[in-house]
């Protein structure tokens, strides 16, 4: 989008196209074109959900699958919501189509592929469940804190795992929790658990990406359950960092929080510097550092894919962040099990995944797995369906192809709801796709090149060097599918920090950036047609 005025382009700052795509919302919104994303009548899929499951099927088969219409129902919600609503402000509007394609993706993950009230099993304390009878349990109570009194404590102030002190009502020792017929608190507590782990952190179907629970736990998952579900306990060299203890996994996300905000600070300082970034593409980038250095347009090109995986990966990792901080630092002493450290592993795996297997160890290992459970689990009953072999390549084929296809969906949905003029399908969707192209390619190929036994014969760091190169020139031609299509969507035009250290400074781009970044009207009431459509507009 550029139009000239006279001999002035516009627009000439990244505030004119902010401005623009505010006014065009506010016009959409006042012609009927679109309605504004209302909270809580945009979570009304989800809501249905999660009154279907607080009710227990048991015995009763059509309950159990009625789980089907209750999923189709929130696709077409979802659905709805992405194609008629809209969102103001550039995070909003492109959270909108991937939270309502996300929560289509990962609850057919958990109704559909599976029957989350007989599949699913979660860790949890054996004592002191919600609902029990305080007064029943008061002794026993009395007789843990006293206990617990007496308990040597770690230097951080913690009771060692091993002895059974715990947080609030819930005590004793862990042992594997199935869907909870009884107590009614008890049930939205798991199955809230449910909705907000999409990892698998502490329940048995956990993704391979997350280590085991310690060793120490597991001997008592042995100990106190009647009957183990199906889970795994491997350990190998994907897998990310966990936390001993809630000190180090706080002050961890602290530093991550905190470093995190600095380098979005920066990133947005500079980015605002190029037309690239507004969403103008075809503009010739300024003639000013750093571009006087780049005097290739391949060097323009890496700079800018550059910066907007780095902004993409800071962004994720920041607000990741702060799930430990909140759940296990602030709410700790209310949540019971669901503080502990072990919960809480790293997002984000070692680079060194990549040097070693290249696309394949970026998507699966390095970069963050979300995603990873809802994607894989319509793969695998694919692969079921038509009787394929796991370890053979036409599975591996299937769940590369659906795996990707699905984060291709996903991704083509936020941009479709972003507020400027994106390409979906061609771009964003394109992107994944090419991703599945590249790990089978570079699966046939390793696999080939195995046989012949030429990677014996050359050293570790020229492996990993060559996989280095190769990965990277491989983004460096297909990268830019994701990125142009965010660009052109207005997604770097978000604030990703309130206050600006180096905007303060008077590094920004125009003389309207300084020191406070979220200005405007970030939510508001609105008044729908009927009361069920009334409440917060993003």
């Amino acid at each position: 989008m550029e139009y000239v005025i006279g001999a002035d382009p516009w627009p000439r700052s990244h505030h004119d196209l902010i401005q623009h795509y505010n006014q065009q919302y506010d016009a959409s919104i006042a012609s009927g074109t679109f309605d504004p994303f209302v909270y809580p009548y945009g979570a009304y899929g989800a809501f249905l959900v999660i009154v279907y499951l607080l009710i227990p099927h048991g015995n009763r088969p059509w309950l159990e699958k009625c789980r089907f219409l209750v999923w189709s129902i929130l696709l077409a919600f979802a659905a709805y919501s992405i194609r008629y609503q809209r969102a103001r402000g550039a995070a909003p509007a492109l959270g909108l189509g991937l939270v309502q394609a996300w929560s289509v993706v990962y609850l057919a993950s958990i109704l559909v592929c599976n029957d989350a009230q007989t599949d699913f099993q979660r860790i949890e304390r054996t004592k002191g469940a919600f609902g029990s009878d305080p007064a029943s349990n008061k002794k026993e109570k009395e007789s843990e804190k006293a206990r617990a009194a007496r308990e040597p404590r770690d230097p951080s102030g913690h009771i060692p795992p091993e002895s059974n002190a715990g947080p609030r009502d819930r005590h004793g020792e862990f042992a594997w929790q199935p869907y909870p017929l009884t107590s009614f608190v008890e049930r939205v507590d798991w199955v809230c658990d449910l909705f907000c782990n999409f990892r698998g952190a502490g329940w048995n179907w956990r993704t391979s990406a997350l280590p085991p629970p310690p060793k120490w736990l597991q001997e008592q998952l042995r100990r106190n359950s009647g009957s183990e579900p199906k889970h795994s306990s491997r350990i190998h060299a994907g897998q990310v960092k966990t936390y001993p203890d809630r000190r180090s996994l706080l002050r961890a996300n602290a530093k991550t929080l905190v470093m995190g905000c600095l380098v979005l600070d920066a990133l947005k300082t500079t980015m605002m510097h190029d037309p690239y970034f507004w969403g103008v593409t075809p503009r010739s980038p300024p003639a000013y550092f750093p571009f006087s250095l780049l005097t290739q347009h391949w060097m323009v090109h890496a700079y800018r894919m550059l910066l907007s995986m780095m902004l993409i990966k800071y962004a994720l990792q920041t607000i990741f962040a702060l799930a430990p901080l909140v759940f296990s630092g602030l709410l700790g002493s209310y949540i019971g099990a669901r503080a502990e450290p072990w919960i809480y592993p790293e997002t984000w795996g070692a680079f060194g995944a990549v040097l070693d297997r290249g696309l394949a160890g970026w998507w699966s290992s390095w970069w963050h797995q979300t995603f990873r459970f809802a994607f894989s689990a319509p793969a695998l009953r694919i692969c079921e369906a038509l009787r394929l072999d796991r370890g053979g390549v036409p599975a591996k084929a299937v769940q590369l192809l659906t795996a990707f296809g699905l984060s291709g969906i996903l991704h083509a949905c936020g941009t479709y709801t972003a507020a400027g003029p994106t390409r979906p399908l061609s771009n964003a969707f394109s992107f994944f796709l090419l991703q599945a192209v590249g790990i089978f390619l570079e699966v046939v190929v390793s696999g080939a090149l195995r046989k012949t036994g030429v990677q014996k014969h050359m050293p570790r760091w020229a492996m990993r060097a060559w996989t280095f190169a190769y990965v990277h020139v491989w983004f460096y031609y297909t990268a830019h599918l994701l990125c142009d299509d965010f660009a052109l969507g207005g997604v770097w035009l978000f604030e990703p920090v309130p206050v600006s250290l180096f905007r303060g400074l008077g590094l920004g781009a125009t003389r309207q950036d300084g020191w406070w970044c979220w200005s405007g009207q970030i939510v508001r009431w609105h008044t729908g047609k009927h009361w069920w459509q009334s409440g917060l507009a993003f």
